[in-house]
């Protein structure tokens, strides 16, 4: 995506704020939450409305069997922990084209996954992403991911 500053396309940039970070670098080949640093990141949003993007930079995915599917998703709770009442707000799919809709692979580079933080009239505090993993997999997806406030 391009944005024109003064009649010249650029590509729009975001600030990197490290208490923004949702995951580090390292493979991903099952289903978990994302963690930075070992461990489980959750990001407290406050308590009024929050519109953002997860900027999400893939380095390795797999799709050798045509079959894998990752779907990185936005998930809010009202609970710090996760322990009780989440949403999914927004997902990405990546993965084999034989199993997405469209008919591309899809490849290492940037996504960028936008969402806010009100699901059917609820504003949700807290913010994590977790990868929901299928297919046959033998080594997984890698990347890393920072959320910035829109």
């Amino acid at each position: 995506m391009t944005e024109s500053v003064l009649g010249v396309k650029v590509k729009p940039r975001y600030m990197f704020d490290s208490d923004l970070e949702m995951k580090d670098a390292g493979l991903v080949a099952s289903s978990a939450a994302a963690q930075v640093d070992s461990a489980a990141k959750i990001i407290d949003l406050g308590t009024g409305v929050v519109k953002g993007v997860v900027n999400i930079d893939v380095s390795a995915i797999e799709i050798a069997s045509n079959d894998e599917v990752y779907d990185i998703c936005v998930q809010l709770s009202s609970s710090a922990t996760f322990a009780s009442t989440y949403v999914t707000a927004a997902k990405l799919e990546l993965g084999a084209n034989e199993v997405l809709q469209g008919d591309q692979d899809s490849t290492t580079g940037r996504y960028k996954l936008y969402f806010d933080n009100e699901y059917d009239g609820t504003y949700y505090r807290y913010c994590r992403l977790y990868t929901v993993v299928a297919g046959t997999i033998a080594t997984g997806i890698n990347y890393i991911a920072h959320m910035s406030k829109l």
